[in-house]
């Protein structure tokens, strides 16, 4: 290809929504992913390329969860891990991503328009799922952390059915998220689920959780189910979120 046909020749300046509704609107998706060629949700790669490795395998089949067009993909194959699906919801974004991946010489991941509250595959079909920052935009207006609105919680429910049915019966299920474990826990351990609930937090000044949630493997005692490897200070610092705001008006603070 010469260079007129690089997808990613002219980058364009994001610009957040007026208000944090439009966050669930499919169209201001599709505006966006039209005029933005690259965004990284939570931090980049390199931030979390420890636990990744820590806990994907090269030879493992990986569906990433709303890729939109970010690079998460393309770091995993470039650490081995070939065999990868990525979906999203917007067809323009999935649209862009292939191209760019073609372009890019990665011919064997695969990209589907897909919406993750039901995931078009067979049961137990893949070793890992990954999201980042995506469920999290079920969160926005859920209204008090400790109570989200009903609405919400049927959402999200439903993702995690999902991603529990598409999973192998020792599957890993990752979610990187700023949404704290207090807040996270009780959807993620629900009775409907077999899986563990640990997480690690990492990043500086705003901490970003690492939640990893293996079928199979939960135990008969909540508490001994949610194990917690370190516990940060939380400072939501602007800086660290790049031009997007939508998280101080999701009510995550205690």
């Amino acid at each position: 290809m010469d260079g007129d046909q690089n997808p990613e020749a002219k980058p364009k300046k994001t610009v957040g929504p007026s208000s944090t509704s439009a966050y669930r609107d499919p169209q201001y998706w599709d505006e966006r992913f039209s005029n933005e060629e690259h965004y990284e949700w939570l931090k980049d790669y390199s931030h979390f390329r420890h636990l990744i490795q820590a806990h994907i395998k090269p030879g493992s089949s990986v569906l990433e969860l709303g890729c939109g067009n970010s690079q998460l993909s393309e770091e995993l194959y470039k650490d081995g891990i070939t065999e990868i699906t990525c979906t999203d919801l917007s067809a323009v974004a999935v649209e862009k991503m292939r191209e760019r991946l073609l372009y890019k010489g990665y011919k064997e991941i695969k990209v589907l328009e897909a919406d993750m509250l039901d995931l078009p595959f067979s049961d137990e079909c893949f070793d890992v799922v990954i999201e980042k920052g995506t469920m999290d935009v079920l969160f926005v207006d859920s209204g008090d952390p400790w109570n989200p609105r009903p609405e919400t919680v049927t959402k999200v429910t439903a993702m995690l059915e999902s991603v529990h049915r598409v999973l192998k019966p020792d599957g890993i299920f990752i979610s990187i998220s700023f949404g704290q474990p207090h807040f996270r826990r009780p959807l993620f351990n629900a009775p409907k689920f077999t899986w563990s609930f640990e997480w690690i937090a990492f990043g500086d000044g705003f901490h970003y959780f690492f939640y990893i949630s293996r079928k199979g493997r939960r135990s008969s005692h909540c508490e001994e189910s949610c194990e917690k490897h370190e516990q940060p200070s939380i400072n939501l610092l602007h800086e660290e979120l790049e031009s997007e705001d939508y998280i101080f008006r999701m009510n995550i603070d205690c």
